[in-house]
């Protein structure tokens, strides 16, 4: 039997966040799109991702969308006013994107989807997620992984305002 291989401990402190975007996105009844990420019954999460070296954030976004959802049929309504920041927690410090990161800081978009939930498909050529819903926005930070509650709880503040359905 191999030993296990003995790794220093990772400092926090010296890693950078990730820059990411997030995406809230609303039907026209005001509801806000989640999808559970594959292999887990109860880890459900908004669309979000990287943000690539001279990426526009909002490009980011719309790119984000159809590389996870398949669409990226949407209008923008609004961008948070600074970006969110999370720690990882320290059981995945080092072990998740290759241990380059401490956490992610998201800067978070509004937007309203303009297709059809024909338009949404999972089955992406990198599957994420594996379910998708709406809900009402208040149920988000209940559905949310723990370590990233805060941010999603600051996210529907900044943006409750601006969340209502389509009138006509």
């Amino acid at each position: 039997m191999t030993a296990p291989i003995d790794r220093p401990p990772v400092d926090r402190d010296s890693l950078p966040y990730r820059p990411c975007v997030g995406i809230m996105l609303l039907n026209d009844r005001g509801e806000v799109f989640v999808a559970r990420r594959c292999g887990s019954e109860a880890d459900w999460q908004m669309p979000q991702g990287g943000i690539d070296d001279g990426e526009d954030a909002r490009i980011a976004a719309f790119r984000e969308l159809e590389e996870e959802i398949g669409t990226a049929k949407a209008e923008f309504i609004a961008m948070t006013a600074a970006p969110h920041r999370y720690d990882l927690p320290d059981d995945l410090l080092g072990k998740v994107w290759k241990g380059r990161w401490r956490g992610q800081e998201q800067m978070w978009m509004l937007a309203r989807f303009t297709g059809d939930e024909a338009d949404i498909r999972l089955d992406t050529d990198h599957p994420e997620f594996d379910a998708w819903k709406w809900i009402d926005a208040e149920e988000l930070p209940g559905l949310i992984v723990a370590f990233k509650r805060p941010v999603y709880e600051s996210v529907l503040a900044e943006f409750r305002p601006l969340i209502a359905p389509v009138k006509g």
